[in-house]
């Protein structure tokens, strides 16, 4: 078994979880940001194409590994519309602003993980890897938790342009950890990204099943990867004891 030196952690339904209709209200508020923007936009055809958009550019993210943002969707659609926007136009830039505004009050921690970070920070660096576009609406999640005061260490894909399960987050994450891939272990709920790309970087990882196994109601409208289970036997805890249970017994 390896030596763990560090823990690092995925962030969405792994640490935190976002309400189901997150995405609905989300919605909303942009389509009115565009609206009072003075883009005359059809609501139900603008939401079509914008989640057609959102899984062209995110198929595409997941086979490069190059990360993409919502900035580019909105752009494409307004495109469509024969409308010539670049994606670093003032008010797209609302417009995505206030759409994550909407995720703000409608998170809430899975339950124990306070409690489970406090413990582990005293013995480990803690680091966080999450796959997000934006990623200022994600630091100001962590903030709003209460979680970022616990993390040596914070990478969002929208800021370093790859995504899991691209190699260069992980070997970032090692970096910044400041120890050996091998002495790290992961622990995220999505095989791909999480379990899938950290083994094959060479981490430890843990399979955190939370939300499968408590049939916890997840966001909708996300695009999960295709990958429902690891492909290899891991390490696997549905709730934050059981990890524990895990570390503790299996790694020393």
């Amino acid at each position: 078994m390896p030596i763990i030196k560090a823990i690092g952690f995925d962030l969405f339904n792994t640490l935190i979880i976002i309400e189901p209709d997150t995405l609905v209200q989300a919605m909303k508020k942009m389509i009115k940001s565009l609206r009072n923007d003075g883009f005359s936009i059809d609501e139900s055809a603008y939401i079509k194409d914008y989640r057609l958009a959102a899984s062209k550019f995110i198929t595409e993210a997941r086979k490069s590994g190059r990360e993409t943002h919502n900035s580019i969707w909105i752009s494409h659609v307004l495109k469509g519309y024969g409308l010539s926007i670049p994606p670093g136009d003032e008010r797209i830039n609302k417009a995505v602003e206030l759409y994550f505004s909407a995720f703000y009050e409608r998170v809430r921690l899975i339950p124990d993980t306070i409690e489970t970070l406090t413990m582990l920070k005293k013995k480990y660096p803690l680091g966080l890897m999450s796959n997000f576009t934006h990623a200022p609406a994600a630091r100001e999640i962590l903030v709003r938790t209460g979680l970022a005061p616990y993390f040596d260490v914070i990478l969002i894909s929208g800021e370093l342009g790859y995504r899991k399960p691209h190699s260069f987050v992980f070997e970032e994450l090692a970096r910044e950890l400041g120890t050996g891939k091998e002495n790290i272990l992961f622990t995220g709920d999505d095989p791909e990204p999480d379990i899938y790309g950290s083994s094959k970087a060479g981490l430890y990882p843990v399979w955190f099943d939370y939300v499968r196994e408590n049939n916890v109601p997840v966001i909708k409208g996300t695009i999960q990867s295709e990958m429902t289970e690891p492909e290899f036997e891991v390490p696997r805890a549905s709730s934050w004891k059981e990890f524990i249970n895990i570390l503790e017994n299996q790694l020393d």
